[in-house]
């Protein structure tokens, strides 16, 4: 990941670009980031936020700005996986956050041959996202997944298959589930929303020996109402690959916040005290094609 520009207690943060590759790549398109949040506290209260973008590869950070009121300090730090957190704390009353961000999408084109990886060829930070975890129960549905998907060829193809089959048979219906709901429930069920559709697929291709991770960010959709979306990456090819079972919106649109095993490790507010949320609006809106530039890659 590229850590560049104002260090992270500053409120505006304007990046260095990454090393330059001279690999082709599409030309990149702006998004626009309008993210208001709203609470009302009855004490002081500890927050950990994830609503930063994240900069990567794919997605070029231009400019951001964040705004609280009351004008509390807030601090910006990384986590293990590489997401930006902030942490804050405010006093009994009314807390608003208004965070703007300026982001260049470079859509990824799709390698359809990209094939799986033996175990013992699978990088070591890799690893992790085959096991199960709270919310992926890919012990408890191993059966499930190899009858559904083990005859299939492996590769790209498979995990398409697996998206596939959940956007078909899971219904989308908000209110179908609650924070603990985990990919079990959801099978069990046939419904759910963003979230739950991720967690089935990430556990699907987990017990079919394909690593799987959640992603969470912003995306242009016209329903549900705004709310943070989140899909899948499987790691096929030697690298990670997005998929979105949902269909909502296509994932070149996706503006990556968070990466995690599942939703516990990517949850854009995490509250210790008595606070309610009292409105949320995660706006994103299509600005224009960037200018074309070469590809960004890691340092």
């Amino acid at each position: 990941m590229c850590k560049s520009g104002k260090g992270p207690d500053a409120d505006v943060f304007s990046p260095t670009p990454c090393a330059l590759t001279a690999m082709n790549t599409p030309a990149p398109t702006r998004f626009a980031i309008d993210c208001r949040l709203a609470y009302e506290l009855d004490a002081a209260c500890d927050f950990i936020f994830m609503i930063h973008v994240a900069d990567t590869p794919e997605q070029r950070l231009v400019e951001e700005r964040l705004e609280l009121t009351p004008n509390i300090a807030s601090r910006l730090h990384f986590d293990v996986s590489g997401n930006r957190v902030m942490r804050l704390q405010a006093p009994a009353g009314a807390l608003t956050l208004n965070y703007r961000a300026s982001v260049d999408r470079v859509p990824m084109p799709a390698d359809l041959a990209a094939q799986e990886m033996r175990v013992n060829d699978l990088p070591d930070d890799v690893l992790p996202h085959l096991l199960p975890t709270r919310y992926c129960e890919s012990d408890l549905l191993s059966a499930d997944a190899q009858a559904l998907f083990g005859q299939l060829p492996p590769g790209h193809s498979r995990v398409q298959a697996v998206s596939d089959w959940i956007g078909k048979n899971i219904e989308y219906k908000i209110g179908s589930t609650v924070a603990t709901t985990t990919a079990r429930d959801v099978f069990m069920q046939r419904a759910g929303v963003c979230r739950d559709f991720a967690h089935l697929a990430i556990t699907f291709c987990r017990a079919l020996n394909i690593p799987a991770r959640l992603v969470c960010g912003y995306s242009p959709f016209e329903t549900p109402p705004p709310d943070f979306h989140a899909v899948f990456e499987a790691f096929i090819g030697g690298r990670w690959v997005m998929f979105d079972p949902t269909g909502l919106a296509p994932v070149a649109s996706l503006i990556r916040v968070a990466t995690g095993r599942d939703a516990k490790d990517v949850a854009f507010a995490t509250i210790f005290g008595p606070a309610r949320m009292t409105s949320m609006s995660p706006e994103i809106e299509r600005i224009q094609a960037a200018a074309p530039a070469a590809a960004t890659a890691l340092a």
